[in-house]
């Protein structure tokens, strides 16, 4: 970038953790000529004293998934006015506190859509039609000696119901209109200008439709927003995929039901208590698993490392934000 005493002259990002993006990426993508990070994790100190020495002049933070940035965070920051994010969700951040305090937000934008779209329209089809559980049966060897494996269900004719339709639902939306589905949607409000049904509660899109996608955000509104009554009104015949955030879900009524056989499967790609997922659901062939990985190429991880650095640059040359967030 340049000569240690030049870099001292930037302006400096705040890092109070380290973004998994720089093991995976390799911190060098986030690298710039405009700016330096100031890593609190690096430090000796406790967060927030190392807030207090060193932190009062900061205008921008990077902060990851796992930073949670709260009030309690934001008041050893009088300067900031920038957060950008690695992440499309932005739970992890207090956004009425950012507001009130005149902080932008710039979050990964469209950059992980079709992946994580992709990747719900792929669980859906596993577990509708048994691939993984095929998988596990072939390799075990019980083809020859038990037969063939039950039937699984195709996937044209099938109605499904959008929870969330944003960026990513929209785009599953489409990807699975091309394979003959039939799409409705719930969201905050009806969608302008979209033709699919929408549903204002959950429980009765639930209730026309053979498998749920949901694709919203966290909040205090959808927190455990997939209850009983919605897994009820989905029914034994329904099937649940997860991609949005593991609170979306009553995780112990889902798990509930799907041990008593009250829904017929699940494909989940997030839990409420990441790392572990519910141990009941290890050995049932209806529910298929994935790590929290949907938005994970190397593609989309190269595209939000540029994202990140261009907003950044952006800000600190007094231009547009190339992925601003601006409340719904």
């Amino acid at each position: 970038m340049g000569s240690p005493a030049a870099d001292e002259d930037l302006p400096q990002v705040l890092l109070i953790r380290n973004p998994p993006a720089f093991t995976i990426d390799g911190e060098e993508q986030f690298t710039s000529a405009k700016f330096r990070f100031l890593k609190a994790f690096e430090s000796t100190l406790p967060p927030h004293d190392f807030l207090a020495a060193r932190a009062q002049s900061v205008r921008a933070m990077l902060a990851s998934g796992g930073a949670v940035v709260d009030a309690s965070v934001l008041q050893f920051l009088p300067e900031l006015r920038l957060i950008v994010t690695t992440t499309a969700g932005l739970n992890q951040l207090d956004l009425p506190e950012c507001r009130r305090r005149g902080i932008r937000i710039a979050n990964a934008g469209d950059v992980y859509s079709a992946d994580v779209a992709d990747c719900a329209v792929g669980l859906l089809i596993d577990v509708l039609r048994k691939i993984s559980a095929c998988n596990r049966y072939v390799k075990q060897g019980f083809w020859a000696s038990k037969g063939d494996y039950p039937l699984g269900s195709k996937l044209r004719g099938k109605r499904i119901g959008i929870v969330g339709l944003g960026r990513i639902g929209y785009q599953v939306a489409k990807r699975l209109e091309a394979f003959g589905c039939s799409i409705a949607y719930n969201s905050r409000k009806a969608k302008p200008g979209v033709s699919y049904p929408f549903y204002q509660e959950v429980q009765e899109l639930a209730a026309k439709s053979d498998a749920l996608i949901l694709c919203c955000g966290l909040t205090e509104q959808t927190r455990h927003m997939i209850n009983k009554e919605v897994l009820a009104a989905l029914g034994k015949d329904g099937v649940i995929v997860n991609i949005a955030r593991g609170g979306v879900i009553d995780e112990k009524e889902m798990v509930r039901c799907l041990m008593e056989g009250e829904i017929a499967g699940a494909g989940l790609d997030v839990f409420e208590n990441e790392p572990d997922a519910p141990k009941e659901l290890m050995e049932l062939d209806n529910v298929v698993m994935s790590p929290h990985c949907a938005v994970f190429t190397r593609e989309s991880l190269l595209d939000v490392a540029r994202l990140v650095v261009g907003n950044l640059e952006a800000f600190f040359s007094n231009e547009p934000l190339l992925s601003e967030y601006e409340d719904d």
